[in-house]
């Protein structure tokens, strides 16, 4: 017997991009759904919790071309990916998607790979949970004064802890310039460099606040104190700040480590 197929209908579809949500402090893909924005683009979020990019204006040829991708240069395409967490575990946030991807199965392994999900660290609230023996820091961000006034709190301020060129960790100011930083996995007890100590129970690190004044967000401490929110919240790109933190106003203090301690840190900074 002869078995007929016959074709009814038909849809294919090109994947632009996939982007998958990480928690900044454990590099563990976030469960909870998120609002994920990209202008003029089509997302999709599927049951891996990726999300996909299914279409986009800017590569509108890139619809209907299967067999090989369109004579677009990778990376020539810049979108903008909007990221909010209604649940309000993390901090909203700004991405940069550089598009198209490379779709060769060969370089599968590379970060600029089609099949390769784009990550984006999404940074903690103030009241994040926390996991057991982190060492956490709670940082107040603010507009040096030079007196004793107040100084403006800074809103989408980056912060890192670094051990060396080591980035131990990362956080973000929300619009009351409060940053909450765990650091996970510093020891409860670790070598000493100190002759006279065999070892000891906390390690040394710089904390680093970056703040671009064009991206960031000002309020005075008044309105802080009152709860009164600027008309427009921090949205910035932390990992733009990161790479031009050398041109950007930035400051660093140093702190103490140690595995299940908490402390509050007031960090001025001088801006322009």
């Amino acid at each position: 017997m002869t078995l007929a197929i016959i074709e009814l209908d038909r849809q294919e579809h090109r994947i632009v991009a996939a982007m998958r949500c990480v928690d900044a402090t454990t590099r563990v893909a976030v469960d909870v759904p998120l609002q994920v924005d990209v202008a003029n683009a089509r997302i999709q979020r599927n049951r891996s919790g990726l999300y996909v990019i299914v279409a986009a204006d800017a590569l509108a040829n890139f619809a209907d071309s299967f067999n090989e991708q369109p004579a677009t240069a990778l990376g020539s395409v810049t979108l903008t990916a909007t990221i909010r967490d209604i649940s309000g575990r993390y901090l909203p946030r700004v991405a940069s998607l550089s598009l198209p991807r490379d779709p060769s199965p060969a370089n599968a392994g590379l970060d600029s790979s089609l099949f390769k999900p784009i990550e984006i660290e999404m940074h903690p609230a103030s009241a994040a949970p926390l996991g057991a023996n982190w060492s956490v820091l709670r940082v107040s961000v603010s507009a040096a004064t030079g007196g004793d006034a107040d100084g403006d709190l800074l809103g989408g301020a980056l912060l890192r802890v670094l051990n060396g060129s080591t980035v131990l960790a990362r956080g973000m100011t929300d619009w009351r310039g409060e940053a909450l930083v765990p650091v996970p996995g510093v020891p409860v007890t670790t070598w000493s460099d100190d002759p006279h100590a065999v070892v000891v129970t906390e390690i040394t690190a710089q904390l680093e606040v970056v703040f671009d004044p064009a991206t960031g967000t000002r309020t005075s401490a008044a309105d802080g104190r009152a709860g009164r929110a600027p008309a427009v919240l921090p949205l910035v790109d932390p990992s733009v700040l990161e790479s031009n933190n050398a041109t950007l106003p930035h400051a660093t203090q140093s702190v103490q480590l140690a595995a299940g301690r908490s402390q509050t840190i007031s960090f001025p900074l001088a801006l322009p």
